[in-house]
């Protein structure tokens, strides 16, 4: 998978909250190039781990993990036989000592994440080495503890720099030299006790000069009298720095000694280091794994898009391997992107081992690749045009596109002629269908949604949008057909009613309908999209039975249902929400539908078939009982008995 395509689903976004979630370099970089895991076994594998990891992170709260700062140069020298220096030893005891921490922090959590926890328990101690360490080197430097011998040097040596300072003390305090110094004070030159001499009595005494000020007014003397045990000094710090190697060469040696352990325990930390950014992000989204399945299902279940916080909208939908395409519609903003998104991002997250917002019952299989052309991607190095490039994305995805690609196309087909645009649209997606890809494309053609309707390979889905305040809700409705309300809108904002009726029959070509628009609002005090009451849902209402315009069924081979008989349950487009047909079709092509106890005349062309009456009721079923009250199927007995004065109501 291409940077260029997991950018689209803001993947990289989501690489960069992993990656400072890490404390070692080398997990970051482990983490920046996470690719699909596309083994079964190893995918769930990797989310195991991110479990485990999640379950200590949330019942310890913090994890002691070390920086590992230079241990990787370290351990490089180690290897080519240099000698350490006290610094590096100093980065090396450090090492030690917060391996053997985090071994003993995870000896507690063996039973409840033993595969993370195992990982510390790969780290060997190394208690004799972190000894002889701690014993050798202190402060930045080789500790006189370090060997007898050394101890014994440096005593000598302090000896030999207190005589000297002794010596040259008497300098500063004798009368005779008083004039001749520039300052009364003892300093060293190339480690050689000198005092600073006014030029012009610089012979008085007998020395040898070793340096001059800048000015050349002050001369730095080391005085014959300290030179013998100057010299004596030098030999005994000659005789240290022999022995400082000495140590330090050894000590290099009996690292290399446990060099594999220590890279063992290098390995270790990092690994666990990964784990811990991996269960960091966890937390942050609220996230758990969702469960890889071989059946090839998608089925997200209250998923989020995971950098739109707590506040976003949930996402549920399923895909199978029967119906493993989805057309998605809806208006602008109305959240159409972010669903493919979200899906792009639960399946490609959970086979980078990562957990996703979401609820229990989420199940993705295993893709080999996930294919994108979301977003304009105008190229301007390349002086490609926004049609054009989405033409060479389509090109590549169809060149890669298997059974098992996941392929996110957004507004297929835009950027062009309408008609071509539409045409070619409908061309890719069952090129992508004959090579069995699971596909989530977004549109605003209507022949698309037609044809998605249509083709048994194919589910539709619609963004949830409230005409009342005119707001997206950002909720998918699978089995619904989103409408982009653009006259219903302009109507609902006061656009002149002649415009909007002009635009109607240019669009639809028939007559525009104050009642039918107005029955909207009536009907639905919440906004078209609301759903019905929980009481009158059903399986079917969930996913109704869409029939194409008359103009896409002839495209498409699809046989339009345009007359309807009384019973029928039919779907109203335009309210969002099923129906029973009381009446037949008028002279005008209107149909009469009882919806919530009430009568409305709907064009034909705004329905279509959802249940026929057949199915719904038994032969000779009195529909009376449906349209007509308990009171009006009394009176309509009581007057084909003969009474009168009994008047029903309209």
């Amino acid at each position: 998978m291409m940077t260029e395509t997991y950018a689209m689903i803001n993947g990289d976004e989501i690489l960069k909250e992993l990656t400072a979630g890490a404390v070692t370099e080398e997990a970051k970089e482990r983490l920046e190039n996470l690719t699909l895991q596309t083994d079964l076994y190893l995918a769930g594998k990797q989310l195991n781990e991110t479990t485990e990891a999640r379950i200590i992170l949330d019942g310890s709260g913090s994890v002691p993990l070390h920086k590992l700062s230079g241990m990787g140069e370290v351990l490089r020298r180690l290897e080519i036989g240099d000698v350490l220096q006290p610094a590096a030893f100093e980065q090396l005891l450090q090492f030690v000592n917060e391996g053997g921490r985090l071994n003993r922090f995870m000896q507690d959590w063996i039973a409840a994440a033993p595969t993370v926890a195992g990982y510390a328990m790969s780290i060997d101690p190394l208690d004799d080495f972190r000894i002889r360490l701690n014993d050798s080197i202190s402060n930045g430097r080789v500790a006189d503890a370090a060997s007898p011998v050394l101890a014994k040097t440096r005593r000598r040596i302090e000896t030999a720099e207190d005589k000297i300072r002794s010596k040259m003390q008497s300098y500063l305090t004798e009368s005779r030299f008083s004039d001749m110094l520039a300052d009364p004070l003892i300093s060293k030159r190339d480690g050689r006790y000198v005092i600073p001499i006014k030029s012009e009595h610089k012979r008085k005494i007998d020395g040898t000069v070793m340096d001059r000020s800048r000015s050349g007014g002050t001369v730095f003397v080391e005085p014959a009298a300290v030179r013998k045990l100057q010299e004596e000094l030098d030999k005994l710090r000659a005789e240290e720095e022999a022995e400082v190697y000495r140590i330090l060469a050894v000590l290099s040696n009996e690292a290399a000694f446990h060099l594999s352990a220590l890279k063992i325990n290098f390995e270790a930390m990092v690994t666990c280091d990964f784990a811990f950014a991996k269960a960091k992000l966890s937390r942050k989204y609220r996230g758990m794994a969702a469960q890889i399945n071989t059946s090839g299902v998608i089925r997200l279940n209250g998923a989020k898009h995971p950098l739109l916080g707590r506040d976003a909208v949930p996402l549920s939908l399923e895909l199978t391997a029967e119906k493993r395409s989805l057309v998605i519609t809806g208006p602008n903003t109305g959240g159409k992107t972010v669903t493919m998104k979200t899906v792009g991002l639960c399946v490609w997250m959970t086979q980078l081992g990562l957990h996703i917002p979401c609820e229990i019952g989420t199940t993705v299989p295993i893709f080999t690749d996930i294919l994108c052309d979301i977003g304009d991607g105008q190229s301007i190095q390349q002086n490609l045009s926004t049609f054009s490039a989405h033409v060479m994305h389509l090109k590549a995805i169809l060149e890669k596109a298997n059974p098992r690609s996941l392929v996110l196309l957004d507004e297929i087909g835009a950027g062009t002629d309408p008609a071509e645009g539409m045409a070619l649209g409908i061309a890719v997606l069952e090129a992508l269908h004959e090579k069995r890809a699971y596909v989530l494309a977004s549109t605003h053609y209507s022949e698309i949604k037609a044809f998605a309707a249509s083709h048994p390979g194919f589910i539709t889905g619609g963004m949830a949008f409230d005409l009342k305040t005119l707001k997206p809700l950002y909720r998918l409705e699978v089995g619904k057909s989103g409408q982009s309300n653009a006259l219903l809108i302009a109507y609902r904002l006061g656009l002149p009613e002649n415009i909007v009726s002009r635009a109607h029959g240019l669009a639809y070509g028939e007559r525009f309908s104050v009642e039918s628009y107005a029955s909207v609002f009536r009907e639905n005090g919440e906004g078209v999209s609301e759903a019905p009451d929980d009481s009158e849902k059903t399986e079917l209402q969930s996913h109704p039975k869409v029939v194409p315009s008359d103009a896409a069924s002839k495209k498409y081979g699809v046989q339009s249902t345009a007359k309807f008989n009384v019973g029928d349950a039919v779907y109203i487009h335009t309210m969002r929400r099923t129906g029973i047909v009381c009446e037949t079709e008028n002279a005008k092509g209107e149909i009469g539908v009882m919806v919530k106890n009430k009568k409305i005349r709907v064009s034909h062309k705004r329905l279509s078939l959802h249940i026929e009456a057949a199915e719904l009721y038994p032969e000779d079923y009195d529909m009376d009982i449906v349209f007509e009250s308990k009171d009006d199927r009394k009176k309509k007995k009581k007057i084909g008995k003969g009474k009168r004065g009994i008047t029903l109501e309209k």
